[in-house]
C-alpha cells in the first residue's frame, strides 16, 4: 500500500479570528489532495481520471489540534480504504513532521453529470485505486 502525499500550500487568509486555519478550509485542503490523486496523478499514470464527474456523498473529519499558517505547505496523506461497485472511501491525515492535525474520510461516487446519475467504477479506475488501498490503516 502506498499513500499519496500532497503538499498543500497555505494562505494567510485561511486563518480565522482565533489565529488558526478555519475548520471549513480543512475540507478544501482535502479536496485539493483528492483531486491531485484522482485527476492529476490518475491521468498521468493511465488510471482513468474520474473526469466524467464525481460527487462527494459523505465527509467525516476529526480535528486533532489547531493548524496555524506557515509558509511551508502542510502534507496531506491520502489512501483508499474501500472500493465498491459505485463508490470509494478515501482517508486522509493532515500532518507535518511534528503532528497530525486532522484525520478524515470522504465517500466519493463516480457520477455521470450529463445524465445526473451515479455510475460504476471502471476497471481502469479500480486498478489505479488499488495501488493506494489500505483497509487496515490506523485512523484513530
Amino acid at each position: 500500500m502506498a499513500r499519496h502525499v500532497f503538499r498543500c500550500p497555505m494562505r494567510w487568509g485561511d486563518m480565522d479570528a482565533y489565529g488558526h486555519v478555519n475548520n471549513v478550509l480543512f475540507l478544501r485542503y482535502l479536496e485539493e489532495a483528492r483531486i491531485d490523486l484522482m485527476f492529476r496523478l490518475a491521468d498521468r499514470e493511465g488510471g482513468g481520471t474520474f473526469a466524467g464527474g464525481s460527487v462527494v456523498a459523505r465527509h467525516e473529519i476529526d480535528y486533532l489540534r489547531p493548524l496555524v499558517h506557515r509558509y511551508e505547505p502542510v502534507a496531506i496523506e491520502t489512501w483508499v480504504e474501500s472500493i465498491n461497485a459505485a463508490s470509494m472511501t478515501v482517508r486522509y491525515e493532515v500532518k507535518d513532521e511534528d503532528a497530525v492535525y486532522a484525520r478524515a474520510a470522504t465517500v466519493v461516487v463516480p457520477y455521470l453529470l450529463a445524465e445526473q446519475r451515479p455510475r460504476r467504477i471502471t476497471e481502469e479506475e479500480r486498478a489505479f485505486l488499488e495501488r493506494f488501498r489500505d483497509e487496515g490503516a490506523v485512523v484513530g
